[in-house]
């Protein structure tokens, strides 16, 4: 099988199975270590506690690129 058989059967498959493939392939080049990951779900968890106790305020990602618009209409 050639790479381009590959892609195209890995194309056909559901977003679900496809993202695990990327996932995989990016694992293949890049292995994991566990003390960045250990660190980035701590991050990632005091995130999420400072904005479930309101010490945050969320902003959607429309606010976000309208204002990135207005600041490079400047």
């Amino acid at each position: 099988m050639n790479i381009q058989e590959i892609v195209s059967e890995a194309e056909s498959l559901p977003v679900e199975e496809r993202a695990r493939v990327v996932d995989a392939l990016l694992r293949s080049l890049n292995s994991p270590e566990s003390s960045i990951d250990k660190q980035w779900v701590e991050a990632a968890q005091s995130r999420l506690d400072d904005i479930r106790a309101g010490r945050v305020v969320t902003v959607s990602s429309e606010q976000v690129f309208a204002s990135l618009r207005a600041r490079l209409e400047r």
